[in-house]
């Protein structure tokens, strides 16, 4: 006896997503509703450093919201949403219960080439956002495509155990240590090899365990003679 929506399931084509980061710094966007959803999105998107956020309620703001507001990159009018409030916005998003509104930004946007996310409605989105785990300049996005958000966070939050805030020192160590390996004017491919040798050694063992002798030894170890110098000035605030 076969699957009785075996044929419905069959002519669902998967929705396939082309995963970016985009940079915000300097630009503007837009957030439509300024619940306890699109709050978060607020949050997130002030993480980014975007020169200001148009945050449009019908509602005047509440305590916990306007902590929010006192960030002076946000610009929050209490007032329906408006056809030109997308103007020169790189992105909107809108987290609303009322359907036509959603649909109307929606089609805005698609019109103005804007990215625009509705949330939870991904038919109406030309992107989605993924569960996202940061250690420093560590991010890693996870995405079920929409199919299931809860599935999405489940794994953030395996993330979250197994990548710690080591992880986030031993990122800054290599930021650090980069500019004063390539500026030493060596070919390509050897600071390449350098700097698998940095990735593929015990560091970051030895950083998780807060070993700095350890630290130390494989650092003198791998980097060039004429930068053992330098590696108390690597380390200082991290281990």
């Amino acid at each position: 006896m076969g699957f009785p929506f075996a044929g419905s399931f069959a002519r669902m084509m998967p929705m396939r997503y082309y995963p970016i980061f985009i940079k915000l710094t300097g630009q503007e966007c837009l957030v439509v509703g300024a619940g306890q959803v699109g709050r978060r999105k607020i949050a997130s998107l002030l993480e980014s450093g975007p020169a200001r956020v148009l945050v449009v309620d019908t509602r005047p703001a509440d305590e916990e919201l306007r902590e929010l507001l006192a960030n002076p990159c946000i610009d929050y009018q209490t007032r329906t949403f408006r056809p030109e409030d997308v103007n020169g916005k790189t992105l909107v998003i809108a987290s609303t219960d009322d359907e036509d509104l959603n649909w109307t930004i929606s089609n805005l946007c698609r019109d103005k080439g804007i990215l625009c996310n509705i949330v939870d409605q991904p038919e109406k989105c030309s992107f989605i956002v993924p569960a996202v785990h940061r250690q420093g300049d560590l991010t890693l996005a996870v995405s079920t495509g929409g199919a299931s958000p809860a599935l999405a966070k489940k794994i953030r939050k395996d993330l979250d155990e197994y990548f710690g805030r080591h992880y986030g020192a031993f990122l800054e160590l290599m930021s650090r240590i980069r500019p004063l390996v390539i500026g030493r004017g060596r070919p390509t491919l050897e600071n390449t090899a350098l700097f698998r040798e940095l990735v593929d050694s015990d560091l970051l063992e030895a950083m998780e365990r807060d070993d700095r002798e350890g630290v130390v030894e494989i650092l003198q170890r791998i980097l060039p003679q004429e930068l053992e110098s330098h590696i108390e000035e690597l380390l200082r605030g991290l281990c």
